[in-house]
């Protein structure tokens, strides 16, 4: 049953499941370890500000949504913001992302009205997003298959936050070991373009930013691009 639908910040506003909005924070809770949505009064995609379940929280893994709705899974259980200057799903051809999802191993299609080619931006599954493997493109269709779950966008067509979409660095973590790679602080946040190794780079699990440096650990190695 939904709560009050008023989106005024402050006390009283109410999601589903028991969501609650204090005017800065929302609150969304996987408190049976199932999938649980949340409205949310902002329309960005949220980011986490506080890990409240013992559970650690991913971004991609067990939470995430935009567009007014959220989600947590697996147990997560946080309390979150709106993201700033980051990536709005689902307008097409404005240098946002488009998500596209195959679901029980299913090919399933998704228009973009991308002009150029499409890019993963970020991986949602669990299975490993290869290009045309997995996925890829048919005009201004990106197609999906065996699992694959992302968020795509239209290279060059510049991610938002002002970031230099051709800007990018390769890091790779050898022998499991730590490596720390220079990154341009300038450019903004670095975000996983590409996956490059069989193992899943997580951000705070085997990879990390520290101003003007990318770690990554325990055999994480990937393409890191400017949000």
């Amino acid at each position: 049953m939904r709560g009050n639908h008023g989106g005024r910040p402050g006390a009283g506003w109410g999601g589903w499941n028991g969501s609650s909005w204090t005017g800065q924070t929302l609150t969304c809770s996987s408190n049976d370890r199932r999938r649980r949505e949340c409205r949310t009064p902002f329309n960005g995609r949220p980011v986490l500000v506080e890990n409240i379940s013992g559970t650690r929280c991913v971004e991609g893994v067990n939470f995430g949504g935009g567009g007014g709705i959220m989600w947590v899974d697996k147990g997560c259980r946080g309390r979150f913001a709106e993201g700033r200057g980051g990536w709005q799903v689902g307008k097409p051809g404005t240098g946002q992302t488009i998500r596209c999802e195959s679901r029980n191993n299913r090919e399933t299609t998704c228009g973009t009205g991308f002009r150029g080619r499409a890019v993963l931006v970020r991986r949602l599954s669990d299975t490993r997003c290869v290009e045309n493997r997995n996925w890829g493109q048919r005009g201004s269709n990106i197609w999906v298959s065996g699992g694959c779950r992302g968020e795509f966008a239209e290279a060059g067509g510049g991610w938002g936050g002002g970031a230099n979409s051709s800007y990018s660095v390769t890091c790779s973590s050898e022998n499991n070991r730590r490596r720390t790679c220079a990154w341009d602080r300038r450019q903004g946040r670095p975000v996983v373009i590409e996956n490059i190794s069989k193992t899943r780079c997580q951000e705070n699990a085997n990879w990390g930013w520290d101003g003007n440096q990318i770690w990554v650990d325990r055999g994480c190695r990937a393409r890191f691009g400017a949000r």
